[in-house]
């Protein structure tokens, strides 16, 4: 009973709930393991006293809890002992008295307090908008993988010009309000690169493997040698396209990095004009430390490898007198990725400018991936705040019955507190510096994450909780200093009570067609009025299969290749086809349907009709999707049986499509003409 007492105090749920009518208890190897992550030794009943003991003589001790985190217009819940003088710093300068708690504006503070008995505190104090507004008015966009859409001018997988050509064009040329795209966060370096977006070396920093060359100033100013090679460099990364759109080969990400470094190279040889210089000092000053560790990582890496764990014991430690040696000797190479951080920044910006310039009322939606790699630069820079020795995942469910291991770091909630959320707090700065919203990835994980201890499977991990509060309230203050929307991924398995939170604080929610059904009753699938307004209403993901794929089978044949399902064929086949005909037989009976079911690219308007028909606040229309493609962007579940996250948007035939071709697609602009007239008609 000590034990769970002492997991609850940090946290740590000593049960879960696979389904409502079971519980299951953690293993208490796995509450050790938390909580030794946790910094608490709950080894032995003797040290688990003595963690107890201790919690609570700081408990007692303690005039202020680290960090508060408080809606405007709420009271100040400091629960402080009477008599206790109070002083709020603002981030302004300015000083208040607790009695003007209603004067001190949205922000990061400082509060001060000073007891009778003489005990002094000085703690954090974050206060937030009570919500966040909405989109202004309903509108569509599409959503699309970056490196999937390659035009001619392209690299070999799509890039931040392609971003902004995309962006303008779907603007200005269909009335898109929006355009989301896949976590633009880099990479850990290596060949073959991860390829997953989701599984980044920073989620701080942009990856500048999106750049566009041609588009850097200084590209212009190349002496005649280092032009003629830059020139053939970009005939070689022509040859790359080409071979990516007209022969059915993968993007292959690494190859286009190698020849953008090289031309990089040689722009970087240009010295900067006086404006230029000026505006990358001010980049550098404004990014501070943790710009420097990103480079300073990315340099060692060069050097050393891409896991930090395998380099010298000395170069381990971000502050390391050897780190700093090191940075000293490297510091050409620390100024290049610092520089090449500057000019994606640089080209992020200017796609937002497109899209807001093409009259977009959102522009672009950033992704914000659950984690980080463990090897990358944001886990050596930021070891104090990441769990050792953890890994993200999900517990075993309806779904799956081993449970997930997601190889990520999750954040240590304590350390989160005990930096006034710092950490977390500039992460969201960064990635909304160019961004109308934001789409937070599994955003249960501001409530509660699963950890799963190194060495064990993941149907032994254990739930750790965070302060929603504090989590949701820095969340919004970002993004209301932004001016930004957020979107929250609240996608299968949600704790009772999360998506009225997510609600209440004007976060919307993400709905998927399919799963849109009425679990409560009959299982049938939920009518359009009876979905939520506060969402983003989309038919497809990049996990799922795509909208011809599924109304086909052919996903269902796919995963039997591939030896993915878990039942007979002929079962998995039925089960599917009596779901896909279910919505069918619904989209008929409201009339959406004219054309007839027994034509896919009719079903396809039909269920983008059904989804305009709902309240959603934002429709997504899924890029692949409005030419036909049939192939996943991703198969969970796979590695290297399935491309995943190298294929470029294809027609249904399977043959790539460029930018240009998109913009002249009959096929596209059919559907979003039925988009856009069924949004002018509104709601059910």
């Amino acid at each position: 009973m000590d034990r769970e007492r002492l997991a609850a105090l940090h946290g740590v749920d000593t049960t879960y709930r696979p389904g409502p009518d079971r519980e299951v208890r953690v293993p208490e190897e796995t509450v050790v393991a938390v909580l030794a992550a946790l910094g608490v030794d709950a080894s032995t009943p003797q040290a688990v006293r003595d963690a107890l003991a201790a919690y609570e003589h700081r408990d007692r001790q303690r005039l202020l809890p680290p960090c508060t985190v408080v809606r405007t217009g709420r009271p100040l819940p400091l629960g402080l002992p009477e008599g206790t003088r109070v002083l709020i710093e603002a981030e302004s300068g300015e000083v208040f008295d607790a009695g003007d708690w209603e004067r001190i504006p949205l922000g990061r503070h400082v509060v001060r307090a000073t007891a009778l008995d003489g005990r002094t505190a000085r703690a954090d104090l974050v206060i937030a908008p009570e919500r966040l507004p909405g989109p202004p008015g309903r509108t569509f966009g599409f959503m699309a993988q970056l490196y999937s859409t390659l035009s001619e001018r392209s690299w070999g997988m799509g890039d931040l010009g392609d971003l902004a050509d995309l962006a303008a064009w779907s603007g200005r040329a269909l009335g898109a309000g929006f355009l989301q795209i896949n976590p633009l966060h880099i990479a850990v370096p290596g060949r073959p690169t991860d390829p997953s977006p989701y599984r980044p070396s920073s989620r701080r920093f942009p990856d500048p493997v999106y750049l566009r060359v041609e588009d850097v100033p200084e590209y212009a100013y190349l002496a005649p040698d280092d032009r003629a090679q830059a020139v053939e460099l970009a005939g070689r990364a022509a040859a790359l396209r080409a071979g990516v759109l007209y022969k059915d080969a993968l993007i292959d990400r690494d190859a286009v990095w190698e020849l953008k470094l090289e031309a990089l190279g040689l722009v970087r040889k240009v010295p900067l004009q006086p404006g230029r210089r000026a505006g990358y000092a001010d980049f550098l000053a404004e990014q501070g430390q943790a710009l420097d560790d990103h480079a300073t990582w990315c340099a060692l890496a060069e050097v050393h490898g891409p896991d930090w764990h395998a380099w010298p014991a000395g170069l381990r430690d971000p502050r390391s007198a050897q780190v700093a040696r090191a940075r000293s000797e490297l510091l050409d190479r620390v100024d290049f990725y610092c520089w090449l951080t500057w000019l994606t920044d640089d080209q992020l910006g200017a796609a937002q400018a497109a899209a807001r310039a093409a009259g977009m009322p959102i522009g672009i939606v950033h992704d914000l991936a659950v984690g980080v790699h463990p090897s990358g630069s944001d886990a050596w820079a930021m070891q104090d705040a990441l769990a050792r020795g953890m890994s993200v995942g999900a517990p075993p469910d309806a779904f799956n019955s081993r449970g997930q291991d997601w190889g990520l770091p999750p954040w240590r909630p304590d350390a989160l507190a005990a930096t006034g959320y710092t950490p977390y707090r500039d992460l969201l700065s960064r990635l909304l510096r160019h961004a109308g919203a934001l789409r937070i990835d599994h955003v249960m994980g501001l409530f509660r994450l699963w950890w799963v201890p190194e060495g064990r499977p993941p149907t032994e991990g254990a739930y750790v909780r965070y302060d929603a509060e504090a989590m949701l309230g820095v969340l919004a203050l970002e993004a209301h200093r932004a001016g930004a929307v957020v979107i929250g991924e609240d996608l299968g398995t949600v704790e009772n009570g999360v998506r009225e939170e997510l609600s209440d604080r004007g976060i919307l929610g993400t709905s998927v067609l399919w799963f849109e059904r009425n679990h409560d009753g009959d299982g049938k699938p939920l009518a359009p009025e009876a979905w939520r307004p506060a969402c983003l209403a989309t038919v497809t993901t990049h996990d799922l299969p795509s909208t011809a794929a599924r109304l086909t089978g052919e996903h269902v044949e796919l995963r039997y290749r591939l030896g993915l399902l878990t039942r007979p064929l002929a079962e998995e086949q039925a089960e599917d086809a009596a779901e896909v005909a279910e919505w069918i037989a619904l989209l008929g009976r409201l009339g959406l349907l004219p054309e007839g079911a027994g034509d896919e690219e009719a079903v396809v308007k039909a269920v983008h009709r059904f989804l305009a028909r709902t309240p959603a606040a934002m429709v997504g229309v899924w890029l692949p999707d409005a030419v036909g493609d049939r192939r996943p962007q991703n198969l969970p579940g796979t590695w290297d049986q399935y491309p995943n996250w190298r294929l470029p948007v294809a027609d249904a035939a399977g043959r790539p499509v460029t930018l240009e071709q998109l913009a002249g697609s009959p096929r596209l602009h059919a559907l979003l003409d039925e988009v856009r007239a069924a949004l002018a008609a509104g709601p059910e």
